[in-house]
């Protein structure tokens, strides 16, 4: 039962639909056990002599009379119990996607998208035919298989039934005794469809890079590797079925010819009537099913088992990052004050043994701004990522309004930031829903401010639907310096207590980005700032300057005080000055 843990909740609260359901099918299953001693009985009255004009009618209302109540029946389990499941694979997907949200970056660093995808996708599914037609197909082969035998043995005779029922138990036995493998098998198809998911989303998303570098053929040739891996998974599923199913097919009809040579002779021997003769040989068919069904039933729910259990790990990873319950309550019981403090912040990520950050410390007022500067792999992006509590800090490192980070409300921290990652990533739906991310109220108005603000409002009125035009996936149809303003309107449009701009203008020349410094350092004077740049000029008037090599500061203090040091600030100055020069001759 512990497979089912996460289930449970959703079982309890729809239990009722899978109850009646059950009952409604019990009884559509019943009405169909009838039909034969009808079509029995009607054979009698036929070889009698008895069937008279008048009885004919009777016996055609009885046959579509219960077609017409099974259809009905029929309809209403399945809105029942496969219904049920689906609202099942509804909100378990639901729940799956939920929990992933609050996972930290460094699981989805560790976990491929492809196969996220895939969990979502096929293992929910699975389950969910473990719940819908697996229930349907166990009650259905139950409670047919006892009642068929039952009414062979009392209404026609109890010595063919056990003759004619000798070879079925094998049905069973060789889809049980195949079970294992073909669990092993349906994991395999799943992570197989896992690799091609990753490999497909991988090749789409970087479709510019592989056109580029005119890698079109080796990208179709490592594509061609896991679709053929995925096409063999499922092949030798198919095999395992396809040895399977004739199988059962040759135990079943062995089953009629038993009946059939050893009914005859009670027939002749007038032990048995025709008509229960023809009846007898309508249930060893009908019985054919219930005995196929038990195995097919133990083979699905060994693969909604298999899918379960690959959706319990990803339920019972822990979130990295989470709110104490103390706090829980208190989102917005009080205002804290945009100021930070950094206290001898050290960071290595995990599975790593090179620290990232060491004995990281500065100050920062509210309303100052701190520039943050280094070469590639300094530290700044990891900075900025435990500031916005994306990973796990030690206690007392990090402070925000003097209260410790690990003690105020995730939302809350993320609420009072304005962020404006590196990689400017766009939704593909139009620019309004992009502004909209961080403040949904936005009006027309304050979109209008916000892009003028970032310098992009004459560019997105040129598009055909201005705040309407629906964007390509990741903003593909807008330049790098658009995309980059976009993503600072947003940020922008939040109105943020603290701003935070990741190597946000680099795509856009001189004079916009004075434009930009100019607004956030003018309209924005109570907003506290941390600016990450490579160009000096954008943060050359930043009220502190940190400079970072491999993790540490190795240079604080003004534009001014941090040339007089003539260190690697300094180098870094002079370079970029020497590069504006060569630029301009």
């Amino acid at each position: 039962m512990e497979t089912f843990k996460y289930v449970k909740p959703f079982l309890k609260k729809h239990w009722k639909y899978y109850f009646y359901g059950t009952l409604l099918l019990m009884l559509i299953d019943g009405l169909q056990l009838i039909t034969p001693l009808v079509i029995g009985a009607f054979t009698d009255a036929l070889m009698d002599g008895n069937l008279t004009q008048e009885s004919i009618p009777r016996y055609i209302f009885y046959i579509i009379g219960i077609a017409v109540t099974v259809a009905i029946g029929r309809f209403g389990w399945r809105m029942t119990i496969i219904a049920t499941a689906k609202k099942l694979e509804y909100w378990l997907r639901n729940e799956v996607f939920s929990h992933l949200e609050k996972m930290s970056l460094n699981y989805f660093n560790h976990h491929k998208t492809g196969d996220l995808m895939a969990h979502c996708t096929n293992d929910i599914s699975a389950i969910r035919n473990a719940f819908g037609g697996g229930v349907i197909m166990f009650v259905d082969a139950f409670f047919m298989g006892i009642m068929t035998l039952f009414l062979m043995a009392t209404r026609i005779d109890l010595k063919l039934t056990l003759v004619a029922f000798i070879p079925l138990p094998l049905i069973v036995i060789f889809i049980v005794v195949l079970g294992k493998r073909v669990r092993y098998r349906f994991q395999m198809v799943q992570e197989a469809f896992s690799d091609l998911t990753d490999n497909v989303q991988e090749a789409f998303s970087g479709i510019r890079i592989i056109k580029s570098f005119v890698q079109e053929k080796q990208s179709l040739h490592y594509f061609n590797e896991k679709n053929s891996n995925n096409f063999f998974r499922n092949m030798k599923m198919v095999k395992l079925f396809g040895f399977v199913q004739p199988l059962v097919g040759f135990i079943s009809m062995t089953s009629v010819l038993i009946a059939m040579i050893y009914g005859g002779h009670l027939v002749i021997d007038e032990v048995i009537s025709i008509g229960e003769f023809v009846a007898f040989l309508s249930y060893v068919g009908m019985l054919a099913w219930p005995m196929m069904a038990l195995g097919f039933v133990y083979n699905n729910l060994q693969r909604g088992q298999v899918s379960l259990k690959r959706i319990n790990t990803i339920l019972e990873t822990p979130p990295e990052i989470f709110n104490l319950e103390v706090i829980e309550n208190l989102s917005e019981a009080y205002e804290v004050e945009p100021s930070i403090t950094v206290n001898n912040l050290n960071f290595t990520y995990p599975n790593t043994h090179v620290p990232a950050l060491e004995n990281v410390s500065f100050e920062l007022k509210t309303g100052e701004t701190l520039a943050v500067v280094g070469k590639t792999g300094s530290g700044k992006t990891t900075l900025v990522n435990l500031l916005l509590r994306l990973y796990q800090v030690d206690d007392g490192t990090i402070k925000i309004g003097g209260v410790d980070i690990n003690r105020l409300p995730i939302k809350k921290i993320r609420d009072m930031v304005g962020y404006v990652p590196q990689d400017n990533f766009l939704f593909s739906r139009n620019i309004a829903y992009n502004l909209k991310f961080g403040n949904e109220n936005l009006t027309e108005d304050e979109m209008i401010e916000a892009t003028k603000s970032a310098q992009v409002y004459e560019e997105i009125m040129s598009f055909p639907k201005d705040f309407r035009t629906k964007l390509g996936e990741r903003g593909v149809n807008m330049s790098g310096g658009q995309k980059q303003r976009v993503s600072i309107a947003r940020a922008l449009a939040k109105k943020p207590e603290i701003i935070i701009l990741d190597d946000s203008l680099s795509a856009v020349d001189t004079k916009t980005e004075e434009s930009i410094l100019t607004y956030l350092k003018m309209e924005l004077k109570n907003t506290t700032s941390i600016v990450i740049a490579h160009r000096i000029s954008t943060i050359k008037h930043a009220d502190q300057i940190i400079v970072l090599d491999e993790g540490k500061i190795v240079e604080k203090g003004t534009h001014e005080s941090l040339l007089s040091l003539n260190g690697h600030y300094t180098d870094m100055y002079q370079k970029q000055l020497l590069e504006e020069k060569i630029s301009k001759e």
